[in-house]
Parts: structure tokens; sequence; C-alpha cells
């Protein structure tokens, strides 16, 4: 038996071509990227129920369920449709990332630790004020569409500017300022509110918004409420609320993949 096993494995070693070595790293390529936006997402229950779809289909066949399996054949039938239909936010996401750009290009490492700081000082210091605020931070999909919506502005990012764009007499308080390449770059962007039913009712709309964006790119978005002086950070379309000025610091050193610095008197920092 093994030696027939053998013989098999050979056989089949003789008729790969290199170019069959290449098609299989592609192919191995493209289904771990969809594993993992299938992780990253909410993808995950649709799948399951496509697959109890193709359960009740085998089993329409094997017990001779002739209406429901015709039914469930003209389903299939149509799968590329509906899936492009069902799953249209996680193909977009996907498209961009063949686009994208390298995140925080053109900022040194003294440059993003600067930046940190700022964003963190800022968004603290506008919930302590009862001010609202979008802080959108571009990572590797490009967010032009949605800085054309707003007003250019390509400035260093600073708390004062964060602070003074975000005045409620200012015009561009109400949308969402975006930085790029560790540079402020618009203000007065507005961005796509979440569809996604299953989110808290009591949520407003700047809430709804930074969802919104990321769900559909790899954004980080720091949003401040308004209404109960609160910091809240959004990444991949989950909102952790409530963040105070160590975790806003730590969760932004992390994304930006530094290494994280205690603020000088806090816990934990060294001299």
């Amino acid at each position: 038996m093994l030696h027939s096993i053998f013989e098999n494995l050979q056989f089949i070693s003789n008729q790969l071509r290199p170019l069959d070595f290449v098609d299989m790293v592609l192919v191995w390529i493209v289904v771990y990227r969809v594993l993992i936006l299938i992780r990253h997402t909410g993808t995950v229950q649709m799948l399951s129920g496509l697959g109890i779809l193709a359960i009740a289909y085998l089993m329409s066949i094997w017990f001779e369920l002739f209406t429901f399996n015709w039914i469930l054949e003209k389903f299939f039938n149509n799968l590329f449709l509906i899936v492009v239909i069902l799953f249209q936010g996680e193909i977009r996401r996907a498209l961009a990332h063949i686009g994208s750009n390298p995140f925080f290009t053109g900022a040194s490492h003294i440059q993003e630790t600067h930046i940190v700081e700022e964003i963190a000082k800022g968004a603290i210091q506008l919930a302590q004020k009862g001010v609202g605020a979008l802080i959108v931070i571009e990572k590797e999909i490009n967010l032009e569409y949605f800085i054309e919506l707003g007003t250019e502005v390509d400035s260093t990012v600073n708390a004062d500017l964060l602070n003074s764009i975000f005045h409620p007499s200012g015009p561009l308080h109400d949308g969402a300022v975006i930085i790029r390449g560790g540079r402020l770059w618009a203000a007065g962007c507005f961005l796509p509110l979440s569809k996604n039913p299953a989110l808290d009712k009591n949520l407003g709309t700047r809430h709804r918004a930074a969802i919104g964006l990321t769900e559909e790119t790899d954004a980080l978005v720091i949003v401040v409420s308004e209404e109960n002086n609160a910091v809240g950070m959004v990444e991949g379309g989950q909102l952790i609320t409530d963040v105070d000025h160590p975790s806003l610091r730590r969760g932004l050193y992390e994304s930006y993949g530094l290494k994280y610095r205690p603020a000088p008197g806090a816990a934990g920092a060294t001299t």
C-alpha cells in the first residue's frame, strides 16, 4: 500500500509544472486573505447561513423533497450574484486593499510619537469641554473619496488645532478630520453611516459614522461624545467606549505599531 502511495505521489510530482506551484501559492494567498477578512468582519453568521442552506439542499436530494429542492437549486444557481450583494462591503474593502497606501508614509518615528500625543491630548480636552469630534486616522486603505468631500487643511497635527476645528462656532465642527501621512489633511469630512441593525439604538450619528467608516476601511477613528463627555475608539467596526487618557494613548501607540511609553508621572513610567 505504501509503495502504491509513493508511486502516486511520484506520478503527481512528475506532472507538476513550475507554474503550478505559483498557481497554488496564489490560491493560498487568496484563501488566507478571505479567512482574515471573515475573522475581522461580521460575515461568519452569513457564511453559516449559506452552509445551512447547502446542507438543506443535500438533504432535499436525499429525501426527494422535490419542491424544496427546486427552490434551493434556483437559489444556488444565482449564488454568485447573491454573494456579491451580501458581501458588497467586504468585497469593496478587499479591493481597496489592492490600491492601498503605506500606513503613515512620510512620518518619522519621532513625528509619529508626537502625533499620537497630540491626538490623545486634543481628544481628551474636547471631551472635558463637552465638544463632539470625529478624528479619522488613515491607514492602508486610501480615504481620498472622503477627503474630497471636506475642506483641505494640510497642517501639522496638534491639540490646539483640533480644539479650534471642533469648536461649536466653527464652520467645520460638524464633520470629521482626516489625518494622513502624519498631517491633518482635511476637515469637515462626512463619513458613511453604519447600516448594522444590531447597533445600540442609543448611539448617535457621530458613533454610527465612525463605525460605518471602519466597516468599509481599515481606518482608526476617535469619536468624542458631547452628550456624556466621553472618548471612544473605533476600529474594524468595533466600538470601545469610555476610553480614558492612558488607554487612548496606549491604543494609538499600538495602532501605529509604536512601543508604548507611559506618560511622565503616570504609574509605571520610568524616569
